[in-house]
C-alpha cells in the first residue's frame, strides 16, 4: 500500500477528504503519503471537528508568513510570537493549497496570540492580507461574526472572483454584502442565517447579481415577531431572476406573508431539491408548482395534502420524500386519515424510483394495508421512517400498540423489498418480546436490517439478550434506541 504512486494515492484521499481522522493518520505513513495528503488538508483546513483555540501550530504557520517587519511590530504590541521568529522553515507552502476562509475558526486562532481584543483584531487584519496574497484561488467563504472589510484588499478582487460557496447571517452590516456585490456574480451555493430580521437589501441584491447559483438555504434563527408586510419580499423576488439556474432551495421562513412565495415557487421549473413550508396555499396555487427534475422533497408532516399534489405533478424522479415531524402530534390535524391514505397512495403511484421515505400514518387496515401495496411497489427503497398516530387527546391502550408493531413486522416480513436496510419506528407502536423473536425468525436468511426506534424499552435487558442473539447470529445488522431527533433525520448514519 505505502509503494502506491501518487496520482493513485491522490485518488484515494480524495475519497476520505471528509474523513479527517483518516486523513490525518496517513500523514504519519511516509513521505509520499505526507506530501500527498497535505494539499487536501489544507483545501480547507477549518472544516474539521477539531478544537482550533488549542491547536498552536495552526497559529505558528499561519503566522510564519508575515513578514519580520510585521512580527516586530506585533511583537512590541505584546503578542506572543516567540515561537514562530525561532520557528524552523516550512516544510510546505500551506497557503498555497488553500482555497477557503472561516472567520470563526480565524478569531479562535488569532485569540491564542493574545487575549486582548484589540490586538486580535489587528492580528486578524495583518492574517486576512497574508491570505488574500498567498491563496491561489478562494472558493469557499464563511464569514458569520466577520468584522474585516477584507474584499477592500489589493488582491481581493482576483481572489473573490473564484468564490463558488458563502455562508453568511444576517447579524453582519449590510455593508459586507455590498462590497461582495462588486466582487462575487458566480456563487453557486449560498446559505444564510437569518439571526437579526433587520434590513435584507444587501443580501438581496448579492442574490440578485448572481450568474450560476444552483443551492439556496435560507433558515430564520432568531424570536422576532414580523407582522404585516412581506418581509422576505426582497429575498424572494431575487430568487426569482436566478430561475433558471437554482436546483436546490432549502427555505424556512418564519411569520411570513405568502403573497410573494406563492407568485415565486411556481417558476422555480428546475428544482431537483426542494425543502419549505406550502401552509396557505390553495389547491390551485399548489397545482401550479410542478417540478420535473425533483428528487428530493421535504415537507412538515401536517401539509399531507400539499405533499401529494407536489409528488403528484413531478416527473417521476422523486428518490427522497422526508416529512418534517415534531415531538407531538398537539394540533388536531383536518382530515388526516384521508390526507394520510391519499399522500401513500400518490408514493407508490408516482415515486418507484423512491430510496428514502417519511410516512406518518393512523392506525387503521386500510392504511396498513397501503403500507403493504408501497413496499410491494416501491422496489428501491433503502430506509423507511413509520410514524403511526393515533389520538392526540387520549394515550392509546398497551394492547393497541402492540397490535402496530405486530401488524406492521408481518407486513414488513411479507412484503420488505430487496433493498431495504433500514427502518424507523416512531409514536404509537411497541413489540413484544414474542412478536420480535418471531420476526427475527422469519427475517433469517434475508439481507441484514437496522432498526431504530426512540422507545427506551429496548433497552431493558430482556429486550437486550434477544436482540443480541440476533444480531451475533448475522440475522439483523442493529436494533437500537435512539434519541428522536437522530430517528426523525434521515441522514443520521445507522
Amino acid at each position: 500500500m505505502s509503494k502506491l504512486n501518487k496520482d493513485i494515492l491522490f485518488l484515494i484521499f480524495e475519497e476520505l477528504q471528509n474523513d479527517s481522522k483518516s486523513l490525518f493518520s496517513c500523514l504519519m505513513v511516509n513521505r509520499i503519503w505526507c506530501e500527498t495528503v497535505i494539499p487536501i488538508l489544507w483545501r480547507n483546513p477549518w472544516c474539521y471537528d477539531i478544537d482550533y483555540s488549542n491547536k498552536s501550530y495552526l497559529f505558528i504557520i499561519i503566522a510564519s508568513y508575515l513578514s519580520d517587519e510585521t512580527k516586530k511590530f506585533l511583537t512590541r504590541q505584546g503578542f506572543q510570537l516567540q515561537l514562530v521568529v525561532s520557528y524552523q522553515s516550512l516544510l510546505f507552502d500551506y497557503l498555497s493549497f488553500c482555497r477557503s476562509l472561516n472567520i470563526d475558526s480565524m478569531n479562535t486562532i488569532t485569540s491564542i496570540g493574545s487575549p486582548l481584543a484589540y490586538n486580535q483584531f489587528l492580528l486578524q487584519q495583518e492574517f486576512y492580507n497574508v491570505f488574500m496574497k498567498k491563496f491561489p484561488e478562494l472558493k469557499y467563504l464563511d464569514m458569520k461574526s466577520i468584522k474585516h472589510q477584507i474584499f477592500y484588499f489589493p488582491e481581493a478582487r482576483i481572489r473573490f472572483e473564484s468564490l463558488t460557496e458563502l455562508k453568511c447571517d444576517t447579524s453582519i452590516d449590510s455593508s459586507y454584502f455590498y462590497g461582495l456585490v462588486q466582487l462575487c456574480q458566480y456563487i453557486q451555493r449560498l446559505i444564510v442565517v437569518n439571526s437579526d430580521p433587520n434590513d435584507y437589501h444587501g443580501i438581496a441584491e448579492l442574490i440578485g447579481i448572481q450568474k450560476n447559483l444552483k443551492y439556496f438555504e435560507w433558515k430564520d434563527d432568531h424570536d422576532f415577531y414580523i407582522s404585516g408586510s412581506d418581509s422576505y419580499g426582497e429575498i424572494l423576488l431575487a430568487l426569482e431572476k436566478n430561475a433558471s439556474t437554482i436546483n436546490h432551495l432549502n427555505i424556512y421562513f418564519m411569520f411570513i406573508n405568502n403573497r410573494t412565495l406563492q407568485k415565486v415557487l411556481p417558476k422555480l421549473l428546475k428544482l431537483k431539491t426542494l425543502v419549505t413550508s406550502f401552509v396557505r396555499f390553495n389547491e390551485e396555487q399548489l397545482k401550479m408548482c410542478i417540478y420535473r427534475d425533483l428528487e428530493v422533497f421535504k415537507i412538515d408532516y401536517y401539509e399531507l395534502k400539499a405533499a401529494s399534489i407536489i409528488i403528484e405533478n413531478s416527473g417521476g424522479r422523486i428518490k427522497k420524500i422526508f416529512l418534517e415531524s415534531s415531538y407531538e402530534f398537539d394540533d388536531f390535524i383536518d382530515n388526516f386519515n384521508d390526507d394520510s391514505l391519499n399522500f401513500i397512495r400518490k408514493v407508490y403511484e408516482n415515486c418507484l424510483s423512491i430510496e428514502s421515505l417519511s410516512l406518518v400514518l393512523p392506525s387503521s387496515k386500510q392504511h396498513f394495508n397501503e403500507v403493504e401495496n408501497l413496499l410491494k411497489k416501491c422496489k428501491n427503497l433503502k430506509s423507511l421512517l413509520l410514524a403511526i398516530y393515533m389520538n392526540a387527546y387520549v394515550r392509546p391502550e398497551e394492547k393497541l400498540l402492540l397490535e402496530n408493531g405486530k401488524e406492521l413486522l408481518k407486513i414488513i416480513n411479507k412484503s420488505t423489498p430487496t433493498n431495504l436496510r433500514e427502518i424507523r419506528f416512531l409514536y404509537d407502536v411497541k413489540f413484544s418480546l414474542e412478536t420480535l423473536e418471531e420476526f427475527f425468525k422469519k427475517w433469517k436468511g434475508q439481507h441484514k436490517l437496522s432498526i431504530l426506534t426512540c422507545q427506551p424499552i429496548y433497552r431493558e435487558q430482556n429486550y437486550v439478550i434477544l436482540i443480541n442473539k440476533y444480531r451475533n447470529n448475522g440475522v439483523i445488522k442493529d436494533f437500537r434506541y435512539e434519541s428522536f431527533d437522530n430517528v426523525v433525520n434521515m441522514d443520521f448514519k445507522i
